[in-house]
């Protein structure tokens, strides 16, 4: 008797309030997980590293500065990535922009232990990120370049992520004390660690 061999179920399409649910979900979980950072006053990698970098050292509002700096990467996620692709991240960005100016409001912490605090941010903005990946969208800046490796060169996306942290981070030594670096890339190492483990192609057939 032939052995069986598993067929896989063709991949569907999430539909319009699937993908509203879990971009809402994802931006909102997320916007959770920066606020313990930014309570902290650590940092993270990735563009939104970079624009709290900025927000930190200029004074500007972190979600404007987050907003502005992700214009660029657009342009290149939309030839790459696609025009759905883009316009999700483009949406999703604004309305991650728009939590950070409310959600601290929010959330005020008279004390916040820092392990504590690092932890929460890991792993509720990696799996924020990752509601955002599952429907087709971003957080945009080199969360789209990471993506971009991943679908093309088939290398992982925590694990590119990683590689622009470790860049950020050694510029960061020179701007902050070493205690928020190193809590800051505990945090960096969690969340990414929880989008590799997750965010697999071969795993996830849903689009």
């Amino acid at each position: 008797m032939p052995a069986s061999y598993h067929i896989p179920p063709s991949p569907q399409k999430h539909t319009l309030l699937e993908d509203l649910q879990g971009l809402s979900i994802g931006l909102i979980t997320t916007s959770i997980g920066l606020t313990f950072l930014t309570q902290l006053g650590f940092i993270t990698g990735q563009t939104a590293g970079l624009a709290l970098i900025i927000s930190y050292l200029t004074h500007l509002s972190f979600s404007w500065v987050f907003w502005g700096i992700n214009i660029p990467f657009y342009i290149v996620a939309w030839f790459y990535m696609g025009p759905e692709f883009t316009i999700k991240s483009a949406i999703s960005v604004t309305i991650l922009s728009i939590l950070m100016a409310v959600v601290p409001g929010l959330m005020p912490f008279s004390e916040l232990n820092p392990w504590f605090g690092t932890v929460a941010f890991g792993v509720l903005t990696g799996f924020g990120l990752l509601g955002t990946f599952r429907h087709k969208s971003s957080l945009g800046g080199l969360g789209v370049l990471a993506l971009m490796a991943q679908e093309y060169l088939n290398i992982r996306a925590g694990y590119v992520q990683l590689g622009f942290d470790a860049i950020l981070f050694s510029v960061a030594f020179f701007l902050f004390d070493p205690h928020v670096v190193m809590f800051s890339l505990l945090g960096a190492v969690i969340l990414n660690g929880v989008i590799a483990f997750n965010h697999r192609r071969d795993r996830y057939i849903a689009d």
